[in-house]
């Protein structure tokens, strides 16, 4: 069994759905969990303590060890709050797993500037603090863990969705960035792209869903993903009703000429849209231009 004793996890938006199974399952395996969340409604307005402290008082119950956080991720001094309850409390920070989020869903041509930037805050910028607070810590230990939340909205679109999709497309670049500045120092980063039967799907998924889709049986990745022996970084993978499997970002061969036009580029459009063979890095990408 794949065991967290003597780690310490960071585990935002873990009042309900999915953060609040990563938290019970990381706990029930020996980590010390700092259970964080503002407790608002979906569309991120309002606040509770309600939810962070009954799931922290569960873990308790349960023979585990975990505080509950309210502070908010949006902000600088929320993510360090958040980072400093996990010092308090346990002395370190091992594992962070940016799950917070909110929904303002609405059709491009309705969506304000408000929609748009408050759902980046939480899921962009609020993962980028956190991530950041808990990045000195993990420098000096030599070791960190770091889950991000992306979503198939992100990878492939959704309509009603420009402002989440956008959110959680730039995570799959945070994380892929983070995979690579990381390494030197013992840091992986990985993001995960989910369907579960949650509180904020509940209304966009079909009835059936409900039993399949647990959370459940999408923390199991979670936990594989900061366990020290997982090797793997910088990756995106889905995951949801039982099935993993590995995202990538691919570029197809290409068609390139000395003189590029309008026309030359219309007239070998098959080519440019060709898939195979591919390349996977900015590297190989690089390389194909020169």
């Amino acid at each position: 069994m794949l065991r967290f004793d003597d780690r310490v996890a960071i585990i935002t938006g873990a009042g309900h759905g999915l953060g609040r199974s990563h938290a019970l399952l990381l706990a029930e395996r020996g980590a010390k969990v700092v259970v964080n969340d503002l407790g608002g409604a979906l569309d991120g307005t309002g606040a509770s303590a309600g939810p962070a402290a009954e799931v922290a008082e569960l873990i308790r119950q349960n023979g585990g060890q975990a505080v509950a956080s309210t502070d908010n991720v949006a902000t600088p001094e929320g993510a360090e709050a958040i980072v400093q309850a996990a010092v308090d409390a346990f002395g370190k920070v091992d594992i962070v797993v940016n799950n917070a989020g909110i929904l303002r869903d609405k059709s491009f041509g309705k969506m304000t500037v408000e929609d748009f930037d408050g759902v980046l805050a939480v899921h962009v910028r609020g993962s980028y603090l956190v991530s950041r607070a808990a990045y000195p810590l993990m420098k000096a230990a030599g070791y960190g863990r770091i889950v991000n939340t992306s979503s198939p909205a992100g990878l492939f679109g959704n309509f009603g969705q420009a402002n989440y999709s956008t959110a959680k497309m730039g995570l799959v670049g945070l994380t892929k960035t983070l995979g690579i500045e990381g390494a030197r120092n013992g840091i992986k980063a990985n993001a995960i792209a989910p369907v579960a039967w949650t509180r904020m799907t509940e209304a966009l998924l079909p009835a059936e869903f409900e039993a399949k889709f647990t959370p459940e049986r999408v923390s199991a990745l979670v936990a594989w993903l900061v366990h020290e022996s997982c090797e793997a970084s910088g990756e995106v993978f889905t995951v949801g009703g039982g099935r993993v499997a590995r995202v990538f970002v691919a570029e197809g061969p290409g068609w390139r000429a000395d003189d590029l036009t309008p026309e030359s580029i219309a007239d070998n459009w098959e080519a440019v849209m060709a898939e195979q063979p591919y390349v996977l890095t900015a590297g190989d990408s690089m390389k194909a231009m020169l």
